[in-house]
């Protein structure tokens, strides 16, 4: 019996999910994703943050991560962790705005972005098709860098920048809050390869809710620490 292959975009990117005997051989070597991960680390060369975006974005998308997140959900949201709260504000700090008087609406656009792209429906299309999936990959990293660079532009005040990275954490955890106290798993796309690494998919939809809570948090932290330290050099050097 003759049967009709998949198009090539109607296919789960980084292959199918593996199971753990497998994940170590599961490196993504996407020609594009090569090139451009290698052109991107020639440009950013002499940024010490860029270079790390690059090393985050090589972690998210070739290294056995990209295989792990067709697996498990949670693998998937430490994939969006790497791009919206780690490669996102360090390509801000390389790329940083001259100014930025709405930042209102790059907060809003990015949260959008992110709850859309968790709606099952969505989610589901995107791990099925991959020019879907790249849709939620440019637009979650996009959305998340001009958030980054609103609140990291020299015009945007202390207290600004603060409160609004404490407000895009508090819409991702309200998320993963959603995500960890749901009753029943969400996602089909992760209905069965979860219980091939001893849990359960809703086990695994309440960790990747934690990990909103977690891993985000910190690194939220982190730049807002940044920011607040970079202001003190700021106040202590116009005391001199």
């Amino acid at each position: 019996m003759n049967t009709v292959a998949e198009p090539f975009w109607n296919t789960v990117y980084c292959g199918p999910a593996p199971n753990p005997a497998q994940l170590w051989q599961s490196w993504n070597l996407d020609p594009v994703v090569l090139l451009v991960l290698a052109g991107l680390a020639w440009h950013l060369r002499s940024s010490r943050p860029g270079r790390w975006a690059v090393v985050a974005l090589f972690v998210a998308f070739v290294s056995p991560l990209c295989a792990l997140s067709s697996a498990l959900f949670s693998a998937r949201i430490v994939h969006h962790v790497l791009l919206i709260a780690v490669a996102a504000p360090l390509l801000a700090l390389v790329w940083p705005a001259r100014t930025t008087t709405q930042r209102a609406v790059p907060l809003t656009v990015s949260a959008i972005v992110l709850w859309v792209w968790h709606l099952p429906a969505a989610y589901d299309l995107a791990l099925s098709n991959v020019a879907v999936y790249w849709l939620m990959q440019i637009s979650l990293l996009a959305s998340a860098v001009w958030f980054w660079r609103s609140v990291l532009a020299p015009d945007c005040t202390t207290v600004d920048a603060i409160s609004f990275i404490i407000l895009g954490y508090a819409q991702m955890g309200m998320l993963g809050a959603i995500l960890t106290f749901a009753p029943d798993p969400f996602y089909a796309a992760h209905m069965i390869a979860p219980l091939q690494w001893g849990i359960t998919p809703l086990a695994d939809q309440q960790l990747g809710g934690l990990i909103m809570w977690g891993p985000a948090g910190l690194a939220s932290a982190i730049v807002a620490i940044m920011v607040a330290r970079n202001a003190w050099a700021d106040l202590r050097r116009a005391g001199t």
